[in-house]
């Protein structure tokens, strides 16, 4: 059987657009924009306070770092890019990117984005056909530009806290806890999904809780947990910062 599987392995392309459009190097070129734009912008619009700026994923995490000691500003998004560089390293995969890729990547991003708003749509209906009371996900009171940014800082940062690094934990744990491998993978789904929704109401910055907003994070959530693992951080930091950005900005109210 393993060896079936290893035959079956080796005769995936790995050079094709779905394989390529997995793999670190090829992730780190697609996020790298996005990253310039989000740092940059974080320092420049928030002036001496970046805080209000910087997404709640990223300050968590740069807050972690500081308690270690370790409290340079570029710190975290040079840990993600020395990260993926190993991961490639690592893995043995082709040093190649090209711009077909990336444009099928940013096509697809927009794609799982509107699919996503689909999703809040039916359940903004659901709740409607049951007469549960719902609320608006807040908005902010920053500027635009400001929210923008935030935004794709979110995109990045919370794909990495959430998906890059807390659902491969939960599954590792599961496995330890001798699930099988289907039920590890649903179980990691489910906690990492639920673990981001609400820690959208924790802290000085929290939303206020709502059940509508709760479960919408909690299926964005899996949507997202299930994108990552099918279609890789790239595509997925991609369609999270394209669905806050179309919802956040240009479809919200003034946007």
């Amino acid at each position: 059987m393993s060896d079936r599987l290893a035959l079956s392995a080796n005769r995936q392309p790995a050079d094709d657009y779905w394989s390529q459009s997995r793999q670190p190097l090829v992730s780190l070129a697609f996020l790298a924009p996005l990253l310039v734009i989000y740092e940059v912008g974080a320092l420049w619009l928030g002036n001496n306070n970046t805080v209000a700026i910087r997404n709640g994923a990223d300050y968590w995490m740069r807050s972690w770092l500081g308690g270690l000691g370790f409290g340079q500003i570029f710190l975290l998004p040079g840990l993600l890019v020395v990260g993926l560089l190993a991961w490639h390293v690592i893995g043995k995969f082709p040093s190649r990117v090209s711009t077909e890729t990336l444009a099928g990547m940013f096509a697809e991003s927009l794609l799982f984005a509107f699919a996503l708003i689909v999703l809040g749509q039916l359940q903004d209906l659901l709740f409607q056909k049951l007469s549960i009371g719902r609320e608006t996900l807040a908005i902010g009171e920053l500027s635009t530009m400001s929210r923008a940014v935030t935004y794709v800082g979110a995109g990045i940062y919370e794909e990495v806290l959430f998906r890059m690094c807390l659902l491969p934990l939960c599954y590792g744990l599961c496995r330890v806890s001798r699930l099988s491998v289907v039920w590890s993978a649903v179980m990691a789904v489910l906690i990492s999904s639920l673990i981001f929704s609400l820690a959208h109401y924790v802290g000085s910055a929290a939303d206020t809780f709502s059940i509508f907003s709760f479960l919408f994070r909690t299926l964005a959530g899996a949507f997202f947990a299930v994108l990552f693992c099918l279609r890789g951080l790239g595509i997925t930091v991609g369609c999270h910062a394209a669905y806050d950005l179309l919802v956040g900005v240009l479809f919200a109210p003034g946007g």
